[in-house]
């Protein structure tokens, strides 16, 4: 028998013979509940091509929820820690939508749906559009695996990206900061944010050995972060973020300064300084936590009666200074560690006008023609 279908209860189901277990028992799969005789011999005709395609996918009751935590305990041999705790907080957040559906009934519409809800919820569009870059991922290995037919994910649309300007200080205000930041131990780290963009996980992970006050730069290797409550060391999330960068010569300066008060205080210190060549450290050598630096920059801004901007917003100020003074957006993203120079450009699309109109003036400067008020001028 390959397929049957016969009338049950009050409607008819097809019953199906599923190519043998591997220890040659045999399998079938049926399904009840069609109205007419027609729809079941077609869904039996749909089953059959599907099983002499290859393509067909055994029933089983797993739910999204089920299926997110197996997939999230073998994600985690291959991402790293930060990479997890991110996946984790999406899964959870998709899990509580609709972790009960059957995985093998999750449709496009339901996926669009618990979006929808997550949104009404609070949830930033950021953060919808990243459980959905997680579920996508997530059904895509369910595919490959055989659990599922499609990608409901892949078929749903995500949340549109609204883009904000990413707030910034002004130069005056930047430089308003750094004066009053001067006399704190972080300062060098303040201006290592405002002269380079670093990330705040590559400050607090420099160390000197990468650090060459002669040539006048720095090497972004290692990085410290955080996930949830740990703090991790690690080497830099993407080969674009391990890069070399200039440094002006203020920041060497600040730098030496800086450089020469730690040794002070590690002499004075002796066996109690247990430090391992951070460039930023607490008063007895040992690596700061990254949320330090966050707390520090809170302080000093508010000191200095700023406009309330984060942390990583010193970086946005960086690159969005840069760019308007003129700076080459290829070395720009360079200097930031960014994937490509495309990245850089959407990201701060905002000052792309301003660059816009300073190459129609900077091109036409070079050429010797015409305008029209002298051309008007040799016809009067």
């Amino acid at each position: 028998m390959r397929g049957t279908v016969e009338r049950y209860g009050k409607g008819w189901r097809y019953r199906v013979e599923l190519p043998r277990a591997e220890t040659g028992r045999r399998r079938y799969s049926t399904k009840a509940g069609f109205d007419t005789e027609g729809d079941a011999r077609r869904a039996l005709n749909r089953v059959l091509v599907d099983i002499d395609d290859g393509v067909h996918v055994d029933r089983n009751d797993i739910t999204v929820g089920e299926y997110l935590d197996e997939w999230l305990d073998r994600a985690e041999i291959d991402l790293r820690a930060t990479t997890m705790v991110g996946y984790r907080r999406s899964a959870g957040l998709i899990s509580g939508e609709i972790g009960r559906v059957r995985l093998q009934r999750l449709t496009p519409m339901a996926v669009e749906k618990a979006y929808v809800r997550l949104i009404d919820e609070g949830r930033a569009r950021k953060t919808v559009r990243n459980v959905h870059g997680v579920l996508r991922r997530a059904l895509g290995d369910a595919e490959r695996l055989g659990l599922v037919n499609r990608n409901a994910a892949a078929a749903a649309k995500a949340p549109s990206d609204v883009k904000a300007e990413r707030p910034t200080w002004t130069p005056e205000e930047l430089s308003s900061f750094l004066r009053s930041a001067v006399d704190d131990p972080l300062y060098a780290a303040m201006v290592l944010f405002a002269t380079t963009g670093l990330r705040r996980g590559e400050v607090c992970g420099l160390r000197w050995d990468n650090v060459d006050l002669e040539t006048s730069e720095l090497f972004v290797v290692q990085t410290r972060t955080t996930a949830g409550p740990v703090v991790i060391d690690g080497t830099t999330k993407t080969p674009k973020s391990r890069r070399r960068v200039s440094l002006d010569k203020a920041t060497i300066g600040v730098l030496r300064a800086h450089k020469t008060k730690q040794t002070k205080a590690r002499l004075e210190l002796g066996s109690v300084w247990v430090g391992v060549g951070h460039a930023f450290t607490l008063d007895d050598g040992r690596p700061l936590h990254p949320d330090q630096l966050s707390k520090t920059f809170r302080r000093l801004a508010d000191r200095g009666d700023l406009p309330r901007i984060r942390l990583h917003d010193l970086r946005h100020t960086y690159a969005t200074l840069g760019l308007r003074a003129g700076v080459h957006p290829k070395v720009m993203s360079e200097r930031l560690g960014h994937a490509t120079v495309g990245v850089t450009l959407d990201l701060y699309s905002h000052v792309a006008p301003a660059l816009d109109r300073d190459a129609a003036e900077e091109v036409a400067s070079l050429l010797n023609y015409a305008s029209d008020d002298q051309s008007s001028a040799r016809d009067l």
